[in-house]
This record gives C-alpha cells, sequence and structure tokens, in this order.
C-alpha cells in the first residue's frame, strides 16, 4: 500500500479538467503516435496503441485524428520528417525530468524547451544525466471501484505479474515490456476495463509536499503542451499528508 501519489495517479484524477481545457485530445494523440512508432499500427498486434486508441474513442476524438496520430507514429505523413529525441534534466527540489520528443525541427523544439524549463525554476542537463534514474516497464491501472477486489487480485497472482501496488482505489500493475501484451489481453479477455502503457519508471521517488509538487505538476505540464513533446517523465511522489 502506497503512502504517496504518483504524477500518474495524479494525472488520472486530473482527466475531467483537462478534457474542459482542450488538452486530452493533444495527448491521447501523443500516446497513439508513441504506440504506433514502437510497435506499428496493427491493433491485435499492439496491445498499447490498442488501449490508446481505446481510450481516445471514450474520449470521443475523431477518427480522422486517430489515423492521423497512427500515420505520423509510423512515419506516413507526405512531407514531414520527424526525429526522435531524449531531453533530460531537472526540476524544481532537484526533482528529476525525462522528455521524450519528436520533432520535425530540431531547432525551434530544444529553445521551447529550455524556456519553459527555466521559467518554471528547472534546467537542461546533459545527456544522462536523469536516464539512469529510469527502466522500462509496461504499467497497467484498473479502477478497483468498478470490479470486486479479492477477485480482481487473484486474477492477477494467477496471471503472474512482476509487482503491483494499491494507489487510493486504483490498483498498477508493473510488468516487463515483454509480458505488457499478454498479461493485458489476459485482463481485458477477463472483462477487465484498464488503462495502460509501456514506458520509463524511476527507480525510486522524490517525495515532496502538496505546495513543493505543485511547482513541478506546473512545469510538467507546460512541457507537455508543447506539440513536440511527446512523454514526459518525472522521479516525485507527493506526501499524504
Amino acid at each position: 500500500m502506497s503512502g504517496h501519489s504518483k504524477w500518474s495517479t495524479i494525472k488520472r484524477k486530473k482527466g475531467a479538467k483537462d478534457a474542459k481545457r482542450g488538452i486530452i485530445f493533444t495527448q491521447l494523440s501523443k500516446d497513439i503516435t508513441l504506440a504506433a512508432k514502437e510497435s506499428g499500427a496493427n491493433l491485435e498486434m499492439n496491445a498499447p496503441l490498442r488501449l490508446a486508441v481505446k481510450k481516445a474513442k471514450q474520449a470521443n476524438m475523431p477518427n480522422d485524428n486517430i489515423e492521423r496520430a497512427i500515420n505520423k507514429g509510423i512515419g506516413n505523413l507526405p512531407g514531414v520528417i520527424y526525429e526522435d529525441f531524449i531531453y533530460e534534466g531537472y526540476g524544481p527540489y532537484g526533482v528529476a525530468i525525462l522528455m521524450e520528443v519528436m520533432t520535425d525541427n530540431k531547432n525551434r523544439t530544444v529553445p521551447d524547451i529550455r524556456h519553459i524549463m527555466s521559467k518554471n525554476g528547472g534546467n537542461l542537463g546533459e545527456s544522462g544525466c536523469v536516464s539512469w534514474m529510469f527502466k522500462k516497464k509496461g504499467t497497467i491501472t484498473i479502477d478497483m471501484s468498478n470490479h470486486n477486489e479479492d477477485d480482481l487480485l487473484e486474477k492477477i497472482f494467477d496471471i503472474g505479474v512482476e509487482d503491483f501496488e494499491i494507489i487510493d482505489s486504483f490498483l498498477e500493475i508493473s510488468t516487463t515490456p515483454d509480458a505488457f501484451a499478454e498479461v493485458s489481453s489476459k485482463l481485458e479477455s477477463s472483462g477487465y476495463d484498464l488503462d495502460g502503457e509501456v514506458g520509463l519508471v524511476p527507480d525510486t521517488y522524490t517525495s515532496l509536499n502538496n505546495e513543493d509538487s505543485a511547482k513541478v505538476i506546473s512545469l510538467i505540464e507546460s512541457l507537455e503542451e508543447l506539440d513536440d513533446v511527446q512523454k514526459v517523465y518525472s522521479n516525485f511522489t507527493i506526501d499524504k499528508e
């Protein structure tokens, strides 16, 4: 049982607010693009893409937006060449910040990132300065308020997941990247509605109070609003006071 609120949990709770601000389509498009880039456009063979598309449809994203995001990921947009970069640095209070970037103009993107980092009490660092803190893992999240807890826990024990954690009313399951597709498919076939992705997870966390964490959240949100920034990872948690 966790005594902290992780950024992934915070983002789920912010979903309704983000939708009102018109940001959620942008973030869903980024999730689709990254998943398609990683493992192709076949929904049956690409579990992260299947889950990202399902989430987009639940949010009523138009099919044209979904197709455009997939085509961007597989490099099928005519006249546009995207390059991938990883940028690293530190936020307020030494919190690690790592960004996955897909851009057609690095000379535009880097100054934008540097400006946002500086404006929000952070700074870009050298390559490798924080990436060593993160490992690639699959993360599957299920809202336990919609399911019987004992049945759900018994199911994940049968599947043999790597680890799990209960955060508020959410069950957060960790898998190896290779096992993500199989575990998510078994849970889906058992009738569980889930969110999931393969991404970077920190080995350790920096614990902040509500006031300090608000500054880090502001930085991350500003970075996420940049079109070229596909994903932002961090290693902070919020103390439950």
